[in-house]
């Protein structure tokens, strides 16, 4: 008689699959890569044929791996569904998705505040890029994304607008004002991810400029080389705000573009039963409030010329 197959290894399998990666899939099972990693070779060994490709940049499945990927995945997934009445949620943890850039430059600096006025409540922060499957049995309770708020099955609540404003390193500037301080068009202009400087110089009645000393593709890399004194960014408000708080980044005009994208507070109907969602709610809406205040008091916030 054949052995029978390693059942608890199949939503590890799905986990690793779909995340593309095992550090993940195991932290979103309350496993060990180790423990993972053999559920996965005793599920190969089982099957006789590799189901993951393993390589430097994560996982993915093999051909054979993708069809009981298909085959296994959608029972898997009405499993947990079914079961979602019934998984008590613990009122006093929350789970929050934010991308990494909104956690780090954002959210976390503001977060030990929160929790020492709610010291029965805890955080548990998913710092991730992918938009949230608010209906998978890991899944946050809100998140914070970057976008036009249109997300649907959930509410999106607006927290602010996003500001763009050129902005370069303290040495950059003295750099460029020992030469005589060229227009802005002539400084070395970091190109930025959504081609927004040809908005802002045409607001600004300047002609842009000939080229980019460097394009980056994602605005993380875009700030990091603002501050390093590449050049001049056409950076976000929200992300740089400690850097220039801190005067690691300056501001080059009073003038701020408004970009085409804010910053949403998002959940699905099930967290506003939640005593820890609706503390973080009414917390999250007032430190909103205080950014866009800080923002309006310290430059332009129109996008007219």
């Amino acid at each position: 008689m054949a052995s029978r197959a390693p059942l608890h290894a199949l939503p590890g399998f799905v986990a690793a699959a779909r995340h593309g990666n095992l550090s993940r899939a195991a932290e979103s099972l309350h496993l060990t890569v180790s423990a993972l990693s053999h559920q996965m070779r005793a599920l190969e060994e089982r099957m006789g044929y590799p189901l993951l490709v393993r390589g430097a940049r994560g996982v993915q499945p093999t051909a054979e791996g993708r069809q009981l990927l298909d085959r296994i995945a959608p029972h898997l997934d009405a499993i947990t569904e079914a079961l979602q009445p019934f998984a008590a949620r613990r009122d006093n943890v929350l789970t929050i998705s934010a991308t990494p850039s909104m956690a780090s430059a954002w959210l976390v600096p503001r977060l030990g505040a929160f929790l020492a006025g709610h010291p029965a409540l805890e955080i548990n922060l998913q710092s991730d890029q992918r938009l949230v499957d608010f209906g998978a049995h890991d899944a946050a309770d809100v998140a914070l994304r970057i976008g036009r708020g249109h997300w649907p099955g959930v509410t999106a609540e607006h927290l602010f607008d996003e500001w763009l404003v050129p902005m370069a390193s303290p040495a950059l500037v003295d750099r460029m004002r020992a030469q005589g301080d060229p227009p802005l068009a002539q400084w070395p202009l970091l190109g930025d991810p959504d081609g927004e400087w040809l908005r802002w110089f045409e607001l600004a009645g300047m002609a842009p400029p000939a080229q980019y000393v460097a394009v980056f593709d994602e605005s993380e890399s875009h700030h990091r080389a603002a501050l390093a004194g590449v050049g001049v960014a056409l950076g976000r408000i929200t992300r740089a705000r400690l850097l220039l708080d801190a005067g690691q980044l300056v501001t080059l005009s009073p003038r701020r573009l408004k970009a085409g994208y804010a910053h949403y507070l998002v959940h699905p109907p099930r967290s506003e039963g939640l005593h820890s969602f609706v503390a973080f709610r009414d917390w999250l809406r007032e430190q909103a409030a205080e950014h866009v205040a800080h923002v309006a008091a310290t430059g332009r916030t129109d996008d007219a010329a």
